[in-house]
């Protein structure tokens, strides 16, 4: 399968640090100066969504750090491929921010043969800035209290259940993939569209019986009774539900998963503008306000200990999937 991990060598073992050898006196100039006029970041998904709603909390407290404006610029369609593609194309001087995320960056390149972009190639990562859980779920109506009973009751009826995401090329899948496979699992995989919100809705009528689905987009149905929640993907437990266990701690830590949100900038920018980006998302997503707000969505604020920190984990976390998508041969559907 055709992956961007194949460059991850080339890229930690000095790629990122190439273009900032070759800066001009004018760049080095424009990043001393930086920042001198208004900034945009590209979301390249449409207003209302998850990635959209950080874009417009984090902003206006990375404009007051920074003393330039940043502007939120939505370019949806292409599942993050149309806002990803023009962020890439950008001029690398700082003034255009992307706001990627998991399915745009790491999943995206396996599923699409025309994308024309190369994450790892024509962005730097700056920082994580959102760790958004997926909660296992399952209709009241499936007779298993935890996980060991789900599992149970699942291989005594081989094929027999089904669960829903929002696509075959969503983490959502993904997890779920890996999941069943270390279980031991045979399940329907039942893809939606128009994201997580039609597949919840369709496991909360008993059409469909379980799923792997974001916290934001599941936890209202747990609170009302109308799901119950069997596991969470993190590697530690979600504060909004204290009593779930984790996907690791039940035996199974391969299938643990986020869905992270994060900062890029178009390669070349230079290193002195990467670490003050760097140095303002730290401030902001340790900020009270903004931590609490990202909570209620049920999701982490979150920032990465630097640049290349963001960079390997990136590298390494595109890899787990790789393997999952492989082996499962899932394709776009």
């Amino acid at each position: 399968m055709k992956t961007f991990t194949a460059r991850a060598g080339a890229i930690l073992a000095g790629a990122l640090l190439g273009p900032f050898a070759a800066f001009t006196g004018a760049q080095a100039q424009g990043a001393a100066n930086y920042p001198s006029q208004v900034i945009r970041m590209i979301v390249p998904y449409a207003p209302g969504g998850a990635s959209d709603f950080l874009a417009r909390i984090a902003a206006p407290k990375m404009s007051a750090l920074l003393g330039q404006q940043i502007v939120v610029d939505n370019r949806s369609g292409g599942a993050g491929n149309v806002g990803m593609d023009a962020a890439a194309r950008a001029a690398p001087d700082g003034y255009t921010l992307f706001l990627g995320d998991i399915g745009a960056v790491e999943l995206n390149p396996h599923f699409f043969k025309d994308l024309r972009v190369k994450p790892l190639k024509d962005f730097i990562p700056v920082s994580v800035m959102t760790e958004t859980p997926l909660l296992l779920v399952a209709h009241p109506s499936v007779p298993a209290a935890n996980v060991k009973e789900l599992i149970a009751h699942v291989k005594e009826r081989p094929n027999k259940l089904s669960f829903a995401t929002p696509g075959a090329s969503t983490l959502d899948r993904l997890v779920m993939e890996r999941f069943r496979r270390l279980a031991g699992m045979e399940l329907n995989h039942v893809p939606y569209g128009g994201g997580a919100g039609p597949a919840a809705a369709d496991v909360v009528g008993g059409h469909v019986q379980l799923m792997f689905g974001t916290i934001s987009s599941v936890l209202p149905h747990v609170q009302g009774g109308r799901l119950k929640a069997l596991a969470i993907s993190t590697a530690e437990r979600s504060p909004a539900l204290p009593d779930t266990p984790t996907i690791g701690e039940l035996g199974y830590p391969a299938a643990v998963g986020v869905s992270w949100q994060g900062l890029l900038v178009p390669a070349g920018t230079p290193r002195a503008i990467v670490d003050k980006l760097h140095s303002v998302v730290v401030q902001v997503m340790s900020d009270p306000e903004i931590k609490a707000r990202v909570a209620e969505r049920g999701a982490k604020a979150s920032s990465s200990k630097s640049a290349d920190d963001f960079l390997n984990f990136i590298v390494e976390d595109e890899k787990k999937w790789a393997a999952v998508i492989s082996d499962a041969g899932i394709k776009a559907e």
